[in-house]
């Protein structure tokens, strides 16, 4: 009997929240081997499969910016993986890559689809989960929206939602770095007192708060000149009333509504106009062709201690996925939420 190796698919489509034990299913297939590979592919064993807002909108039929994963398919994740055997230039056996391998504990990836990148140089004090994390999309992710978009300056007072998730702190980071006053929302009075102990926000208020609309006003007096926004919905509704003139809206991301079968629009969108107000979403693929010049940039931020992070890991491998997947829309994590497939001292598959 063949070894096996277990993967996720998407068993439906959800209308609102995913369900346990209906969204997805855990499938046994045999592991593949070096005998299985064309020339140009690469077998991979998942190390850290990454969790993010964005895979709520992939299980969604409609055309995106990336086509949705279909009913019987893995589901699409990005991971850190290494490689067991290969016929491509773009790795060796033995390195580590950045690939999206999706839910699955082994699997043979092609080196023409792009999404296969040997691991980025780790900067001194570095280490591997990085490379999903400060280093990795969601780094990135932050680093575009907030200096491509954002473009803070020094004195100007920036708000980031979901500022203790992992593209949120590492956005608020980045403002203060450029010299912003920077406020941070999060939904936990722990998460609030890391915010500001611990990654030195100015103010963090926890959304949930009963006075939190007061709090909000009070702690912007000058008005907001940088909005980003992770969550959408009536924390967005409260930015825009309290938008300066020609204020920047980097709109990164909605977790507030994607569970919802009835999405909240802005009330004050009307701002804009008299406000003269930018907004602008993106994906960061826009930026691929200037990925390097940003991980440089966030590498020597990490190394100079201007950047912290902290990571929310789920142990269990592919069996505790989908629970980790639904915490994280809860809110559960702290900083970058990511499932340990396997710890890289363990020995490979093959």
């Amino acid at each position: 009997m063949s070894r096996q190796s277990v993967q996720m698919e998407l068993a439906e489509r959800p209308e609102t929240n995913i369900i346990p034990g209906q969204t997805f299913r855990l499938v046994s297939v045999p592991v593949p081997t070096e005998a299985d590979l064309q020339d140009g592919q690469l077998l991979v064993e998942s190390l850290y499969i990454s969790l993010d807002p964005a895979m709520r909108g992939w299980l969604v039929d409609r055309p995106s910016y990336l086509p949705p994963v279909q009913i019987g398919e893995v589901m699409r994740a990005g991971a850190i993986a290494r490689v067991l055997a290969s016929k491509s230039s773009v790795a060796a056996p033995g390195d580590i890559v950045s690939a999206l391998v999706g839910f699955a504990e082994v699997r043979i990836l092609h080196e023409s689809a792009g999404t296969v990148q040997k691991a980025f140089p780790l900067p001194p004090n570095g280490k591997v989960t990085d490379l999903l994390g400060v280093l990795g999309l969601t780094g990135m992710t932050a680093y575009f929206g907030m200096t491509k978009i954002g473009e803070p300056n020094k004195g100007e007072t920036v708000v980031v939602t979901a500022a203790a998730g992992a593209t949120g702190s590492v956005a608020a980071q980045i403002a203060k770095i450029k010299g912003a006053r920077v406020i941070g929302t999060a939904g936990t009075d722990e998460k609030v007192r890391w915010l500001r102990e611990e990654m030195g926000l100015d103010v963090a208020l926890n959304y949930k708060d009963p006075d939190f609309q007061k709090k909000f006003k009070e702690a912007t007096p000058d008005l907001i000149d940088v909005f980003f926004d992770n969550v959408g919905g009536e924390q967005l509704d409260m930015a825009l009333a309290r938008a300066n003139k020609f204020s920047r809206f980097v709109i990164c991301g909605g977790i507030s509504q994607y569970n919802t079968a009835e999405p909240q629009g802005p009330k004050n969108f009307l701002n804009v106009i008299t406000q003269r107000i930018k907004v602008q979403g993106f994906i960061v693929l826009d930026y691929a062709t200037e990925f390097g010049a940003a991980l440089q940039q966030l590498s020597q931020w990490l190394a100079e201690g201007k950047i912290r992070r902290k990571e929310t890991i789920v142990k269990g491998g592919l069996k505790a996925a989908e629970g980790a997947m639904i915490s994280l829309f809860e809110g559960h994590n702290t900083g970058k939420l990511m499932i340990e497939v396997k710890n890289p001292e363990g020995e490979s598959k093959l």
